[in-house]
């Protein structure tokens, strides 16, 4: 799967394949969506390139999706 990308309030989300390194797709400040076996899992990429994330799964893309865009609301404020 190629990385998927999309920019809400100037923050790039990029949804990833299971195997895909976050690092390798997301630069600091940017958010990745990554499907995993139990779930769809949010991470942020920090300006320091430190990733952090939730720590449980959303059950869709579409959920993550949209926590994606309500963090994204938040920054830009």
């Amino acid at each position: 799967m190629t990385p998927q990308h999309i920019v809400h309030r100037g923050i790039r989300i990029a949804t990833l394949a299971a195997g895909d390194a976050i690092e390798s797709h997301c630069a600091p400040g940017q958010t990745a969506i990554r499907e995993q076996g139990d779930g769809w899992w949010l991470y942020f990429v920090d300006e320091d390139g430190k990733v952090d994330g939730y720590d449980s799964p959303f059950a869709s893309h579409a959920e993550a999706l949209w926590a994606a865009k309500a963090a994204a609301e938040f920054s830009a404020q």
